[in-house]
This record gives structure tokens, C-alpha cells and sequence, in this order.
């Protein structure tokens, strides 16, 4: 909260707090010129449990205990040689009803993914800002592009329509960066939305406005660096609030030094406390100040916009036992409340070693705490298999098999982020060349295994784009989100024969996904492929779903013999985009590179 008065005190974070907290302790920084040569004292006697002072005088910790059911103002007053020097109102609110109790996503969502600053620009008056460094050039394909909070939720009809249940937005705190800085991740204020996405009353009307339609908002939450631009690296308030190098060093990515037990310490160092990139300060949560800042930082966000979820950037590239305790002291707050970590490791066994109770990190008597985390084993699967038309063993279709053959090293895997692409990635389209027949069969896994399908704003249309031209590529502008756009893919009308081809599909299956129990809970059988075929089968005692890819350019006709198991004693499938049905009882025939869905009657 910047304070705009006389007074020395230029910041408070929290702004406010909430009484009925699980811990009734808050840490409230109060930033200001020489604000440490002052005493502290409240209005209400006995609440102050700590004042921390540091190395920069231009910083107070001041700690309270807030267990007693009051929500009110309180004063604080800041005294020299035993006077009043002046005072601060802080407010104490009353949580929202059932707020510690709230439920969060499960198996039967699925998240939409958006970058909001190429989505759509809903509010064309702050698309600059006098207090922000970068302005608005949509000519420049890694500008800002103007797409803001209001954009996203005049389309939050869309995205329902595609059959999501969640959004997932990519960061919209301040990032005052000078360039590159439409992303979020480089954030300058965390208790700020960027003016240029809208006002902290927007985010919170974003929240509002998908409860109204029953769905679900998951903030993208960054615990291992902020943005260069940011305040407090600019006047820091300790030594060591940053983990700073003589001269830059950035992280060496190798997060398997974690879990490695041959890992020498100087590696383990550099991976953990190495920059993410020149222009990210990387934070040294082992600081308690640092780590309680960033606890409660999360913490009043999912309070005051009334959030259903985290998602958590470079999760292990923070100390990963600090990280525990981030956890642990969110989930005591929310104890329903699902938090994904974002782990970029293609082996199944390191993924597996960051997800709460992994049998993997059991063995080196570690246990992260963290509910889900992002299947990018998976993703990566798909994002080849479909191109790969040989029938060789390890190839094609056997890919996407061997990868849920490892399943066992998962402590749930119904609690896996999946998905074919997000920000981040190749674009799904790009690679398999706009042959809707391959995102079929990716959408087609994404949609009936295990996990929680996430989908990457613009794939439902066959937006494309080519990584090796830069992240712009792959994070292009939606068609129809700006004024005067010729192509508005928001809507039936305005898109072309080939979007809506893929919308509809897409609109389909995941609108069908939304109701499957079977889907979402139920086990699972598949068979070894053969000739690049897929079978496999989603069941429990109430339904039965078969599913069939064939990832050759020619038709197939299988003998359903070998799925007896799992056929037993039905006779016909009904396929739930068109609704044809199957006689099943000897063979099937696939057109060439399609999926069946079959429901087993």
C-alpha cells in the first residue's frame, strides 16, 4: 500500500489483514525514510509479539498477534524521546464466511491458460501508464499489446464454452521491467496489479465473475525471484534479502542436483541460488523474513480476491525445504486448497520426487508437501508422438504408453497438471504443421487420462507459432481481442471454417469430460500399440469408456479379441463426438491418424 500523507511511512504490506487466521500472527513491513529510529506501540495493549529492525533504516517488521475475534481499525504509534510522533491506521477485516473450508480444483476441472497482454484489450485507457516504464507498441512482437483484465472477462463466456471449469492467468502483479515485461514474471510490486492489466478491484471482479458461472480462478504465484524494477531490490532491506554473486551468476537449471545423491554442494548452490535471468534477482527464502513476507503475500491474495488455487512458478528452483514450509503454512490457512508446482524435469521419477508423499522422496527422507505438480513428461510425449509414423518400439504411439507405464512412481497421479503446450513450450499446432487430425489425438489424451487437462489459450482455434522466432511466437494475439482485428476467433460468426472445426471438437470433448466421473476418478487399462495403434480403457463399476488412436496415415481394422478384459460382455460403443455407434464384439475399423471415444454399452 504506497501512503500518500506527510508521515515517513511510504509503504505498509500487508495493507490490511484478516482476523480468524489459522495463525494469528502477521509480520507488517512499514517501509519509510529512517521509520527504524522510531518505538512502536498500538492502540490495543499486548498485540506487538516482535519488532524487527535491520541493517537498512528505512525498514520496520513489526509483528502482531491478531487471535482475538476483533476486526477494526487499530493505531499504531510511532514515538521518539517517549512522544507521538505521528500515527497509522490499520485495518483488520472479518474473513469471508467459510473461507478456511473453501474447495479448490480437482480431476474435474480443466484449466484454461491465458497470457492476458495478448488475449484481448478490453480497457483501451490503460494500455500506457504514467507510472510504468514500458508503453504500449503492438507493432513490437515481444511490446505490450495492450490485452488486459477486463479483456479477459468480457470473454469469460467463451471460455466456458470450450467446456473449461478454470482459469490459470499468467502473473498480473506490476512488472515495471523496461522490456519484455507483458509476461509478469519479472514482478516489481506484489501487492500491485499492473495498471496496464487494470486495478486490484479487477482481479478481484475476475474472481466475482467466474464464481458467477461456476468456475474457478488460480493465481500464478512466483516464490524464487522478482523483477529487477522491483522496490525492495532497489532499497534492500537486508544484506541478504537477495542471493547477490560479486558478479552475475545465473542458475545452472540442473534441478536434478536436488535429488541427486552424488550432487556436489557448489552445484546444488548455483542451481538454487543462481538468476533466473539477468533481469530476475533471485530471493533467498531462507531468509525468515523473506519466507513469511512471501507466505503472506500468497496468503492475503487468496483472501482478498477469494482465489481457488495456486500455481507455482520454478517451484524447485526456491531451497526446497523453505519451500515446505510455504506450503505448510498456506494449507494450514486452506487445508482443501490444491497448489501445482511448476517442475520442468522430463523423468518421471524426478517429477514424481516434488509431489506430496512421493515414494521417491521418501528415499531421501523428503517430502515437499506440494499437492500437484505439472506432468511435463507427458507433454513432452505428446508434442512428438503424432508425427512419428514407424511402428518401431519406442516410437509413436508406444511413447505416450511407456509414459504411463511409469505411473507407479506417482503418489496420485489424478493430481497431475497434463497438457500438450503452455507458454512456455513449442506450440502444439506449429509442430504437427495445422494437421487437425494430430491435435485430435492429443486433445483426445489430454482429455480422457488421468490428470488435469490443461488447455493454452488460442490451440482451440489452431493458432500456431515458431519457438525459434522467439517467445512472441508462441504467445501471439488472439484474434479478435483488439479493435479493427478482421478474424474475431471469440466468436461462431467470426471465425473461419478451419477455427471453428477445431473449436468444435474442442468444445465437445471437454464439455463431455466435465460430467465423466469415469474420467476423472476411474482406473485405467491400456494395451501394448500395436502398428501404432493405441487402445485403452477408463472404467469403474458404473461405466466404461474405450478409447483408440490410430497414429498411421492409413485406415486399421483391429481384431477386438485381445481386449476382451476390458470389452467383457458389451457389444456396441457409441462415439461421443458423432455419436456413431460401434459393433464391437469382433473388430474396428480407424480412419487413418483418428480417435474413437467410445462409450461401452
Amino acid at each position: 500500500m504506497k501512503v500518500k500523507n506527510h508521515l515517513p511511512i511510504e509503504k505498509i504490506e500487508p495493507p490490511f489483514w484478516y482476523v480468524g487466521m489459522h495463525n494469528p500472527e502477521v509480520q507488517i513491513l512499514f517501509y519509510g525514510k529512517n521509520i527504524s529510529q522510531f518505538y512502536v506501540a498500538t492502540s490495543l495493549p499486548n498485540i506487538i509479539t516482535n519488532v524487527k529492525k535491520t541493517n537498512n533504516p528505512n525498514y520496520l517488521f513489526v509483528t502482531i498477534d491478531v487471535k482475538k475475534d476483533f476486526a477494526h481499525e487499530i493505531i499504531f504509534m510511532f514515538k521518539r524521546n517517549n512522544k507521538v510522533a505521528f500515527t497509522q491506521k490499520y485495518q483488520l477485516k472479518q474473513r469471508r464466511e467459510n473461507s478456511a473450508i473453501r474447495s479448490s480444483f480437482d480431476s474435474s476441472d480443466t484449466f484454461y491458460l491465458v497470457m492476458p497482454d495478448r488475449f484481448a484489450n478490453g480497457n483501451r485507457n490503460n494500455t500506457n501508464d504514467k507510472c510504468t516504464n514500458e508503453k504500449y507498441n503492438r507493432e513490437l512482437p515481444g511490446g505490450r499489446h495492450g490485452g488486459d483484465i477486463e479483456g479477459v472477462i468480457q470473454h469469460l463466456d467463451y471460455i466456458q464454452s470450450l467446456g473449461m471449469t478454470t482459469l490459470w492467468s499468467t502473473p498480473l502483479c506490476e512488472d515495471n521491467d523496461t522490456i519484455y515485461s507483458y509476461h509478469g514474471y519479472g514482478q516489481s510490486d506484489v501487492y500491485k496489479i499492473d495498471p496496464r492489466f487494470g486495478t486490484n478491484e479487477d482481479y478481484v471482479r475476475l474472481s466475482s465473475e467466474l464464481h458467477k458461472r461456476n468456475m474457478k480462478l488460480v493465481i500464478d504465484y512466483v516464490t524464487n525471484h522478482w523483477g529487477i524494477e522491483h522496490w525492495m531490490y532497489k532499497d534492500q532491506p537486508t544484506p541478504d534479502w537477495f542471493n547477490l554473486f560479486e558478479n552475475f551468476t545465473q542458475t545452472n537449471h540442473k534441478r536434478s542436483t536436488l535429488s541427486d545423491t552424488h550432487a556436489s554442494q557448489y552445484d546444488k548452490d548455483i542451481c538454487l541460488k543462481g538468476w533466473f535471468a539477468h533481469a530476475m534477482p533471485d530471493l533467498n527464502i531462507k531468509n525468515p523474513l523473506v519466507l513469511q513476507y512471501l507466505t503472506q503475500n500468497a496468503i492475503w491474495w487468496m483472501e482478498y480476491a477469494n482465489l481457488d488455487g495456486i500455481r507455482v512458478d520454478t517451484y524447485n528452483y526456491a531451497e526446497p525445504e523453505c519451500m515446505v514450509k510455504w506450503v505448510k503454512a498456506i494449507l494450514a490457512e486452506y487445508p482443501n486448497l490444491n497448489i501445482v508446482g511448476e517442475i520442468t524435469q522430463r523423468n518421471q521419477a524426478l517429477l514424481s520426487y516434488w509431489q506430496k508423499d512421493s515414494p521417491i522422496g521418501k528415499i531421501k527422507n523428503f517430502n515437499s508437501e506440494l499437492p500437484s505438480i505439472m506432468d511435463f513428461a507427458l507433454g513432452d510425449a505428446l508434442q512428438i508422438a503424432f508425427n512419428e509414423e514407424e511402428s518401431e518400439w519406442g516410437l509413436g504411439m508406444t511413447r505416450i504408453y511407456d509414459n504411463f507405464s511409469n505411473d507407479f512412481l506417482y503418489p496420485n497421479t489424478n493430481n497431475l497438471i497434463i497438457f500438450a503446450e503452455n507458454h512456455d513450450s513449442k506450440r502444439l499446432n506449429e509442430v504437427y504443421g495445422n494437421d487437425i487430425r494430430k491435435y485430435k489425438m492429443a486433445m483426445t489424451v489430454l482429455a480422457t487420462v488421468r490428470g488435469i487437462p490443461q488447455l493454452y489459450y488460442g490451440s482451440e482455434i489452431g493458432m500456431a507459432g515458431n519457438q525459434y522466432e522467439g517467445d512472441a511466437a508462441i504467445r501471439q494475439d488472439f484474434p479478435g481481442g483488439w479493435e479493427g482485428d478482421t478474424n474475431n476467433a471469440f466468436t461462431k460468426k467470426g471465425r473461419t471454417e478451419g477455427q471453428n472445426e477445431y473449436f468444435d471438437f474442442t468444445a465437445k470433448l471437454f464439455h463431455w469430460r466435465k460430467n465423466k466421473t469415469v474420467i476423472h476418478s476411474g482406473k485405467m487399462t491400456h494395451y501394448i500399440p500395436d502398428n501404432n495403434v493405441y487402445v485403452f480403457f477408463r472404467y469403474n463399476e458404473k461405466e466404461t469408456i474405450m478409447v483408440l488412436l490410430n497414429n498411421m496415415p492409413d485406415p486399421q481394422t483391429i481384431k477386438t479379441k485381445r481386449y476382451k478384459e476390458n470389452i467383457a460382455s458389451f457389444r456396441k460403443g457409441t462415439d461421443v463426438i458423432l455419436k456413431q455407434s460401434f459393433d464391437i464384439r469382433t473388430e474396428i475399423t480407424l480412419e487413418a491418424k483418428s480417435v474413437l471415444i467410445l462409450e461401452l454399452e
